[in-house]
């Protein structure tokens, strides 16, 4: 069965609450929710509970979702999942709002700013998602949704219940840290 049709299956066993299909559908997507969980996340297990929370979402929401509408499903379901995840992200930050605002990064953290003109070439993805995830999350979201998901920091302020000035600082203290993970990283990779 071509892609298109079998996706096309696979959303409507979901809509009818099919066990089958929505199994299905998970191991299509898990990956790719993970991924963006991983970036909102301090660890594996609070990804995970995201990422299974926000396909809960999906679930009671899918007949929402207009399949026949688009040519390419796939890529239109995983750009509307992709909203509902980082709703998700968001919420669960707001649920844990106080101990994210107060939350600094130990000083082990802070590295001496230098020429860092080849630091992204000499790490992986991997490293770089890592580095995200030890930022405070308050920091860690608003970088997530300003660099990697676009949005505004008048979007954020609202989506986060923050002033535009605190999403700026976030984002710039946010850069600071990262700029510093990243050249700890480097350096540690230079002597290895």
């Amino acid at each position: 069965m071509p892609e298109q049709k079998k996706i096309l299956v696979i959303l409507k066993g979901c809509v009818r609450n099919d066990r089958g299909s929505q199994k299905a559908l998970y191991t299509l997507l898990a990956d790719y929710a993970m991924s963006i969980c991983f970036r909102y996340s301090a660890n594996h297990q609070e990804a995970e509970e995201m990422m299974n929370e926000s396909f809960v979402k999906l679930f009671k929401s899918i007949h929402k979702f207009e399949s026949n509408r688009y040519t390419d499903t796939l890529t239109s379901l995983k750009g509307w999942f992709k909203r509902i995840i980082i709703n998700t992200c968001i919420d669960q930050f707001r649920k844990n709002k106080h101990n994210a605002m107060t939350h600094t990064l130990p000083e082990e953290y802070d590295v001496p700013s230098e020429n860092q003109a080849t630091a992204i070439d000499q790490i992986s993805y991997k490293e770089i998602i890592d580095s995200i995830s030890q930022l405070s999350p308050a920091y860690r979201n608003v970088f997530n949704l300003f660099v990697i998901d676009g949005y505004s920091h008048e979007d954020i302020a609202e989506q986060l219940g923050i002033s535009v000035g605190t999403s700026k600082s976030n984002l710039s203290k946010a850069r600071e840290k990262m700029k510093k993970l990243i050249l700890k990283l480097t350096r540690y990779k230079a002597y290895a």
